[in-house]
């Protein structure tokens, strides 16, 4: 059995060959995907799921509390977002499941590796590290990614 850091590799190279192509405007999801009601909202179980799914998809690039400082994401640009920011905070649920499930470079496109209940599972994994979130008392400290 392959050692867990093998598993990585091929989703550094992607996330590393993908990083010479420059984000250049804001991501925004669709309106109608905006609208999109979370099936798994404030589902206990759902949300302990995507903290493993989170571990094993989204760790690398994002870091474990969501900041956007995981070993593979220090080196992209952009960075990965903060996950634990007020914008992404202020996002609904249906926009995060686009997000997770489109992508837009430096970050994959999730719609072929995790299914639909699990890229909800990480929606909610993601809406628990914002519970934790403090906001800045500077002004200047709110234009992070």
């Amino acid at each position: 059995m392959l050692k867990s850091k093998h598993y990585y590799l091929p989703l550094l190279c992607l996330m590393f060959a993908h990083s010479a192509i420059s984000q250049t405007s804001a991501w925004n999801a669709p309106a109608d995907a905006i609208k999109v009601a979370n099936p798994l909202a404030n589902n206990s179980a759902a949300t302990n799921a995507g903290a493993i799914l989170f571990k094993n998809q989204c760790f690398v690039c994002h870091g474990s509390k969501g900041k956007g400082d995981g070993p593979a994401g220090m080196s992209l640009s952009p960075r990965p977002a903060n996950l634990q920011s007020a914008r992404v905070a202020s996002e609904t649920d249906g926009s995060l499941f686009w997000k997770i499930s489109t992508g837009h470079s430096p970050m994959p496109s999730f719609k072929a590796t995790l299914s639909e209940k699990e890229r909800w599972e990480v929606v909610n994994f993601i809406r628990s590290l914002q519970k934790t979130y403090q906001a800045p008392s500077n002004k200047s400290q709110l234009s992070e990614k």
